[in-house]
């Protein structure tokens, strides 16, 4: 049997002697990041934001195998919030989509999640009515039954069978009356359960587990008591994917005794609280970088380059990468780059190779691309 073909199936419970410790562990990363971000200066706390939601939803949309540009969904995520960012590109409607699905369920976290909200989420995950090459339904539930399926075609492995499409609207307003009104249960716990207690249900044809992540997000930004985003559960679950589907199959198959899926997701929030330095790191020496050259002579293209390996270039920096990264010809880059290094902010890389590659320096340190 499902967990859902047990009557009452969603009175939870759980052995709290084994989250105790956890929880507590968890709710102290959380007070000590966020003391940590209240004492950076606005600008550093923007560009944190900015980076953890761009990794948020790259992550969030990564998990189910698509993978988005990450400029476009950096440049919608800043349009969208109004941050002076340079270097921003055009963003596709299904980019602007996700964005303003996760920016919604952050930026208003105190809001109710309503069943026309919830529609609103889903249409904008779906702007053409089409996942891939397949028609769904979009911006209402399901009408057809739903399966988790792996495997080849003619060996498909089923690993879970969701409510029938007539329990669905009855099965997501229980859901929705106890995710809106208070409990005395931990909110940290509570996202845990509201995630399990969505994809358990998986009211759409698509789209299920990453509204159920914005739903995730909306809740520990609850249990921060804040909307500004400094750690990515989306990107910590993508890490532990494997771990992530077993024990979720695993639970769906069980009773309404969900301690071993609380024990992983606290343990999953944990990692992704202490990973969440490099976030901070990194924008730290964003930061300490330009404030150092703030009176350096640099031209537009070589701003907007040296943001590009500040925020993590991907591969070897060329100077034909750079040519048609900065639309510019080959001379004008080899230019540009020639000049960089005459002020000691580029190097050539000592390996060398067919091609010469450049490498960027910060207080002595080198900041390879990855």
């Amino acid at each position: 049997m499902y967990i859902h073909q047990h009557k009452n199936w969603t009175n939870f419970t759980w052995d709290n002697n084994k989250l105790l410790t956890l929880l507590a562990n968890v709710r102290h990363l959380q007070g000590r990041l966020l003391g940590q971000m209240e004492n950076l200066g606005f600008k550093l706390k923007e560009e944190a934001v900015l980076s953890t939601l761009t990794l948020d939803v790259l992550k969030s949309t990564e998990i189910e195998g698509e993978i988005l540009n990450k400029d476009q969904v950096r440049s919608s995520i800043a349009r969208k919030l109004g941050l002076e960012v340079s270097g921003l590109v055009d963003s596709p409607r299904d980019v602007d989509g996700v964005v303003e699905m996760m920016l919604d369920a952050t930026q208003n976290y105190m809001q109710s999640i309503t069943t026309k909200r919830l529609f609103g989420w889903h249409a904008a995950l779906f702007p053409t009515g089409y996942s891939g090459m397949y028609k769904i339904e979009v911006g209402k539930y399901r009408n057809g039954d739903m399966q988790v399926v792996s495997g080849a075609m003619g060996k498909e492995k089923i690993h879970y069978e969701a409510p029938e499409a007539n329990q669905v609207e009855s099965e997501m307003n229980t859901f929705l009356e106890w995710f809106n009104n208070t409990s005395e249960t931990d909110p940290v716990l509570k996202a845990a359960i509201a995630h399990f207690w969505f994809v358990t249900v998986h009211p759409f044809d698509d789209g299920n587990g990453r509204i159920a992540r914005a739903i995730t997000d909306m809740q520990l930004a609850r249990s921060d008591g804040s909307p500004q985003r400094f750690y990515s559960m989306s990107s910590q679950i993508l890490t532990e994917r494997k771990k992530y589907y077993e024990i979720l199959e695993k639970t769906q198959r069980g009773t309404s005794d969900i301690t071993n899926w609380l024990v992983w997701f606290l343990s999953c929030l944990e990692n992704a609280l202490i990973n969440s330095g490099e976030v901070l790191d990194s924008v730290l020496v964003k930061a300490k970088f330009w404030e150092k050259h703030s009176q350096t002579s640099l031209n537009d293209r070589q701003r907007f380059m040296l943001n590009k390996l500040l925020d993590g270039f991907d591969g070897k920096l060329t100077s034909s990468k750079w040519a048609k990264m900065a639309k510019t010809s080959q001379d004008t880059a080899i230019r540009d780059i020639q000049d960089l290094m005459d002020k000691g902010i580029l190097r050539k890389e000592a390996q060398g190779g067919r091609s010469t590659n450049y490498e960027l320096i910060i207080d002595s340190h080198t900041v390879y691309c990855k």
